[in-house]
């Protein structure tokens, strides 16, 4: 069996390996994930959903997505396509001012969300009506949109949705 993957998605400004996907990558290699992480420097959304998409179509293995406010966004859009086993997002640019409609309909599959209490970019209800919609696990924190004052809370959280995506379904008889 292949080692299975997580592709992690960066912020608008972020780079490939900042800050939350180095913390984020240490569960994920100790849960025997093989990890990368796209660049989409300079790229606008439609170009990282269609490079995120491409990238992951190129994979022997159905991807955990995991991505951090527009990269989120990126993540969940092309979830479906791409058949992802899981999402695991922070602060995703979901319902957001004259964009609602833009907010993507995600995979069935597991999906968390973290997200501040005092985002001043991505209003924290933006989230929770996503989670209630969608009913995705929602944690939210006294952090703001960058959450990074809360890695540990994020590792322990992604941790917590890999080992429930790597335990056996029950099965009802």
């Amino acid at each position: 069996m292949a080692q299975p993957l997580i592709v992690f998605s960066h912020g608008q400004d972020g780079e490939p390996w900042g800050t939350k996907i180095l913390a984020m990558s240490e569960p994920a290699r100790a849960a025997g994930y093989r990890l990368e992480s796209v660049d989409y420097r300079g790229l606008e959304v439609e170009a990282r959903v269609a490079k995120l998409s491409a990238f992951c179509k190129q994979q022997a293995e159905r991807p955990v997505l995991v991505g951090s406010s527009m990269g989120g966004h990126v993540a969940a859009a092309v979830s479906m396509e791409v058949r992802a086993r899981g999402l695991f997002l922070l602060a995703p640019a979901f319902f957001m001012p004259g964009f609602e409609e833009f907010t993507p309909v995600p995979a069935d599959c597991p999906i968390a969300i973290v997200h501040g209490w005092h985002d001043d970019i991505v209003p924290v209800n933006n989230s929770i009506r996503f989670a209630r919609e969608q009913s995705a696990a929602l944690h939210v924190l006294d952090s703001d949109h960058r959450l990074t004052d809360s890695l540990e809370q994020i590792v322990d959280y992604l941790a917590q949705f890999l080992r429930q995506l790597a335990a056996p379904v029950a099965r009802s008889i």
